[in-house]
């Protein structure tokens, strides 16, 4: 089970007391901190009683207002602004800038994912609805395909002296190390990383994701989905194997599931 070449590298680390961190050898990271897609700038609302305005104005209607209705200013001003506000939240929706509001909830739904939460473990994600739970050593949970038990999602949680992932390495290193110890299993003819990335979790944690394909004697090509955090001193993986066959490869739809069980891996939140 892949899940089994995660732990030997973090206890390495460990057991020799390497001091490896985001500058080690392999510099700074390459993954951008949550970047500002848009700003928002909305003009202020006067609350000068004295104050002129243009007629032709977008922001303020003439209504003839003598000295005696600076209340009545300072409304106009409040819903020109809320006015303003209105246009922009609607451009934003019409342009897709917030998915969140609306389409996780549908999207979930439509691949057919239901929400997993462990309160002894503290941990969370979606999963596959048709997908059957199974007991197996060495997993926290996993889930498997009917029929199809390579195909399955797995988690493991243990105890780690790590306060957060950045104290191991960058997710560039974590990822060599991790394609180094699937080419060590005499199963693996082949292993290739295909993407890493670094996402912000609950609590503001670091959270890195993996996605790799392996070529295996046992079950041949498959795609391999990774995440991992560290929250307190217990170290998270997630593992969704898949076959990816060149005569029966990864479809659309199934992969957009794995992605979404892929990113919804989380700290579960403290009630």
């Amino acid at each position: 089970m892949a899940l089994q070449i995660w732990f030997p590298l973090f206890n390495h680390y460990h057991n020799h007391n390497h001091n490896l961190c985001k500058h080690d050898r392999y510099g700074p990271t390459l993954i951008s901190s949550p970047r500002t897609l848009f700003s928002v700038s909305l003009p202020k609302a006067s609350l000068s009683s004295t104050q002129q305005h243009n007629p032709d104005s977008t922001h303020y209607l003439n209504l003839n207002i003598n000295n005696n209705n600076s209340h009545k200013a300072t409304q106009l001003g409040f819903l020109s602004k809320r006015r303003n506000l209105n246009l922009v939240i609607l451009a934003l929706f019409s342009n897709g800038f917030l998915p969140n509001m609306t389409t996780k909830p549908i999207l979930a739904e439509e691949l057919q994912l239901q929400r997993y939460i462990d309160p002894k473990e503290g941990f969370t994600l979606l999963r596959p609805s048709s997908w059957i739970k199974v007991d197996k050593a060495g997993a926290t949970v996993l889930f498997e395909e009917a029929n199809k038990g390579s195909n399955n999602v797995g988690v493991v949680v243990n105890p780690v002296r790590l306060t957060s992932l950045g104290e191991f390495g960058t997710p560039q290193f974590v990822a060599e190390k991790l394609i180094q110890a699937e080419r060590r299993k005499e199963s693996t003819n082949d292993a290739e990383v295909i993407s890493v990335a670094e996402r912000s979790g609950q609590g503001g944690s670091q959270v890195y994701e993996f996605e790799y394909k392996v070529d295996s004697t046992r079950g041949g090509m498959k795609r391999i989905f990774s995440a991992v955090f560290v929250a307190s001193k217990k170290l998270y993986l997630l593992n969704i194997t898949h076959s990816d066959k060149p005569d029966s490869p990864l479809d659309v739809h199934t992969r957009m599931m794995l992605e979404q069980v892929l990113h919804s891996f989380d700290a579960a939140p403290q009630t």
